[in-house]
C-alpha cells in the first residue's frame, strides 16, 4: 500500500513539474524592455493601470502625490484625469470594491499589486499580459500561459484581438495563432503591456528610481576626487626616490 502511494505521488509530481516546464518555455519568449528611468513610459503605464488596472486591483503601498512627482505629472493634471474615485491626491491607491463582491464575481479577492514585480518577476508580468488565448472550457473564454486557469478575465482583449494557442504533436504549447484583430496592432500591444509592466516594476520599489539619480552624481564625484586624489599623491611624492 506504501508502495503504491509513493508511486502515485512521484507521477503526480513529475506531471506537475513537466506542465510547468512546458509553460515557463512558452512564456519565458516573453521578456519585459522596462527601464524605470523611461518617464514616458512610466507616464502612459500609469494611464494604462488607471484605465484597465485600478477597478480591481490596488497599489495599496502607492501615495498619488508621491507617482505624480515622481513620474512628473502636475498634481492638478494628475487628480483631474488618473483619479476617478472620490479621492484626494495625498492618498494610497486603494479601491472601492468591496471583497465579498470580488469574491462573488471572480472567485478570489483580486491582488494587490503593489509588489508583483518584486515577488514575481517583470517578465512574468509582461508574459502574462501577451499570453492570454482563448479556451470554451474556462468560464471567462480565456485561458493564460504565464498562469494557468486564472481567473482574472483577459480585460485588454478588445486591444489584443483574439489568439488561439498552437500545440505541437505531443500537445505541447509551442505558439499562438491570431483570431481575431484588436485595436492595438501587434507592435503596439506590445508596447503597452510594456509599459505597464515599467510602472508595475517603478511601483514595487519607487526609491530606486531616487537611488539610481544619485547614484550617478555619486558615481561622477567618485570620479574626479580620483583624478584629483592622483595628481594630488602625484605632486607630494615626485621629490622621493
Amino acid at each position: 500500500m506504501k508502495k503504491n502511494l509513493i508511486i502515485i505521488i512521484l507521477l503526480v509530481v513529475s506531471t506537475n513539474s513537466f506542465a510547468a516546464s512546458q509553460k515557463s518555455e512558452l512564456a519565458e519568449k516573453y521578456k519585459a524592455l522596462n527601464s524605470i528611468t523611461n518617464k514616458a513610459s512610466l507616464q502612459r503605464g500609469a494611464k494604462y493601470y488607471v484605465n484597465y488596472c485600478s477597478g480591481c486591483h490596488s497599489l495599496k503601498y502607492m501615495r498619488m502625490n508621491t507617482l505624480a512627482n515622481d513620474l512628473g505629472i502636475d498634481e492638478g493634471i494628475f487628480s483631474k484625469n488618473l483619479i476617478f474615485a472620490n479621492k484626494k491626491i495625498g492618498e494610497t491607491m486603494t479601491i472601492p470594491m468591496k471583497e465579498e463582491d470580488a469574491i462573488q464575481w471572480f472567485g478570489a479577492l483580486p491582488p494587490d499589486l503593489s509588489l508583483t514585480a518584486r515577488s514575481k518577476g517583470a517578465d512574468y508580468i509582461y508574459a502574462k499580459l501577451n499570453t492570454y488565448y482563448e479556451d470554451d472550457n474556462s468560464a471567462t473564454g480565456y485561458n493564460n500561459i504565464a498562469y494557468p486557469n486564472t481567473s482574472m478575465p483577459h480585460i485588454l482583449a478588445d486591444l489584443q484581438g483574439g489568439q488561439k494557442l498552437v500545440l505541437d504533436s505531443k500537445n505541447n504549447p509551442v505558439s499562438f495563432s491570431k483570431t481575431s484583430e484588436g485595436s492595438f496592432s501587434d507592435d503596439e500591444y506590445r508596447q503597452l503591456t510594456n509599459d505597464i509592466t515599467n510602472f508595475l516594476v517603478y511601483v514595487s520599489e519607487p526609491a530606486k528610481l531616487k537611488r539610481q539619480s544619485i547614484g550617478f552624481w555619486v558615481l561622477m564625484f567618485l570620479f574626479i576626487f580620483t583624478i584629483l586624489a592622483y595628481y594630488t599623491k602625484k605632486e607630494f611624492w615626485k621629490d622621493v626616490h
